[in-house]
C-alpha cells in the first residue's frame, strides 16, 4: 500500500470514528426507515428493489461504513458479474452513500464510477468524461452534447452533498433528447471535485464552465445552471459570482444563510429527515476532523456573510418546502428579499428537503413538473 493510500485510510477511519455517535437513528431505526423508503421507491434509494434492499438490510449488524459498504455491494458485484451495469452503479452508489468515510465506502465508490462509465458506454450522443486541472487536482465531469450542425444551449446540474453526477447524467436525459446538452458536476467537497467544501470553492466550477463554454458545439449565451441542496447553495453563489454567463439558474432547496450557523448544531446531530449519518457526510465534505471545526467551516460559508446577498443575480427559480428540516425556510426568505431582480418561487407548503413529500410530490415528479418546464421556457425566452 502506498503512502497516500496508509494517509487516505488512516484519515477516513479517524472521520468515521470520531462521527461514530452521528448516525440519527439506531440500527433498527435505519433499516425499519430504509425498507419503508425502498418500498415506495423514495430517495435516496429510488431504483433500488425492495427485495434487494431487505436482503442487505438483514446482513447488517452494525453501523459500521465497512460493514454497509460490504453487504450493498454483494448485490452490485452479482450485478456486475451479469453485465447489469445500470443495477451494478445503483448498489455501489448506495454502498458508498452518504459520502465515503470509510476505506470500504471508498472502494465501493470507485466501483460505482467504474460502473456507470461502462454502463454509460450504449448511450448515443456519448457521454464524455471532462477533467479540468484545478490547484494541483483536478474537477471530473461528466457532459453529453446532442448530434446537431451547430451551437446547442448547456443545462449544467449540480449534484448535493449525497447526490453524484452519474444521477443527474440520468436525470437530466431528456434534455438531450430535445437538443440540449448537459453537463454534470459533483459539489465541491463530495464525488470527483477535486476540492473539499470552502468558501470561494465555486471558482473550481467556473473553471469547468470556461473549458466547456469555449468548446464549438456550445452556445455560451444560453447557459442553464441547476443545483440541488448542498449544489443549490453553489447555484445560488454563482448566480452572482457568474451572472454574466448565465441566462437562468435553479435553487432547489439552497442553504443561503442560517443553514449554516453555529447554532445548528442540535439540528445537525439530531436530523430525522436524512436517512443517516448526516454529520459525517458534512465533515467528510468539508474535511474536518471534529465538530467545533465543521461548525468553524460551515459559518464561513454563509452567503450573508461572504457579501453575496444584495448583490445582483441571475434569474433564478427557487424550489423549497416549508417543513424542510435541513434547510431553514428563512433562507428561502433571504432569496426572496435579496438581489435586484424579480424571481420564481415553487413552495411547497407540506413539502420538505427538496420541496419533496412522500406521495403527491417526490423528487422525479417535481423535476417533470416544476424544475425540466422552467428550464425549457428560459431557454425558448
Amino acid at each position: 500500500m502506498t503512502m497516500k493510500r496508509i494517509l487516505l485510510a488512516v484519515t477516513l477511519a479517524c472521520v468515521c470514528l470520531s462521527a461514530a455517535a452521528q448516525s440519527g437513528r439506531t440500527l433498527e431505526e435505519l433499516k425499519a426507515e430504509a425498507q419503508a423508503r425502498a418500498d415506495r421507491n423514495a430517495y435516496p434509494l429510488i431504483g433500488l428493489k425492495p427485495d434487494e434492499v431487505r436482503e442487505a438490510l438483514g446482513r447488517l449488524k452494525s453501523l459500521d461504513g465497512d460493514e454497509w459498504a460490504a453487504s450493498w455491494s454483494q448485490i452490485g458485484d452479482r450485478y456486475m458479474a451479469q453485465g447489469n451495469y445500470d443495477a451494478a452503479w445503483r448498489y455501489y452508489s448506495f454502498a458508498r452513500w452518504p459520502q465515503p468515510t470509510s476505506p470500504g465506502k471508498q472502494r465501493a465508490y470507485e466501483k460505482a464510477v467504474d460502473a456507470y462509465l461502462q454502463f454509460a458506454r450504449r448511450f448515443d450522443p456519448p457521454v464524455q468524461v471532462v477533467r479540468v486541472p484545478y490547484e494541483g487536482s483536478e474537477v471530473v465531469g461528466l457532459l453529453r452534447v446532442p448530434k446537431s450542425s451547430g451551437a446547442v444551449p448547456l443545462v449544467i446540474a449540480i449534484s448535493g452533498l449525497d447526490s453524484r453526477k452519474e444521477e443527474n447524467v440520468e436525470r437530466y436525459a431528456p434534455f438531450v433528447d430535445k437538443g440540449i446538452a448537459v453537463l454534470a458536476l459533483d459539489s465541491p467537497g463530495t464525488g470527483q471535485s477535486g476540492v473539499k467544501a470552502s468558501p470561494g470553492a465555486d471558482r473550481s466550477i467556473s473553471k469547468v464552465m470556461d473549458v466547456v463554454l469555449a468548446r464549438p458545439d456550445i452556445d455560451p449565451k444560453r447557459v442553464i445552471l441547476y443545483g440541488g441542496s448542498f449544489g443549490a447553495y453553489w447555484s445560488s453563489v454563482l448566480a452572482v459570482t457568474e451572472r454574466s454567463r448565465l441566462k437562468a439558474v435553479v435553487a432547489q432547496s439552497p442553504l443561503v444563510h442560517e443553514a449554516f450557523l453555529r447554532e445548528r448544531k442540535e439540528a445537525l446531530e439530531a436530523n430525522r429527515e436524512y436517512l443517516f449519518d448526516y454529520v459525517p457526510a458534512w465533515m467528510h465534505a468539508y474535511g474536518a476532523h471534529d465538530m467545533d471545526e465543521l461548525l468553524d467551516k460551515r459559518e464561513r460559508m454563509s452567503m450573508k456573510t461572504r457579501g453575496l446577498l444584495d448583490k445582483p443575480t441571475a434569474p433564478m427559480l427557487v424550489i423549497a418546502g416549508s417543513l424542510d428540516t435541513q434547510v431553514p425556510f428563512h433562507d428561502t426568505e433571504l432569496l426572496m428579499e435579496g438581489g435586484d431582480a424579480p424571481k420564481e418561487f415553487w413552495i411547497h407548503p407540506r413539502g420538505g428537503h427538496m420541496g419533496r413529500d412522500a406521495k403527491a410530490w417526490p423528487d422525479p415528479v417535481i423535476f417533470r413538473k416544476v424544475t425540466a418546464p422552467w428550464i425549457m421556457k428560459q431557454l425558448e425566452n
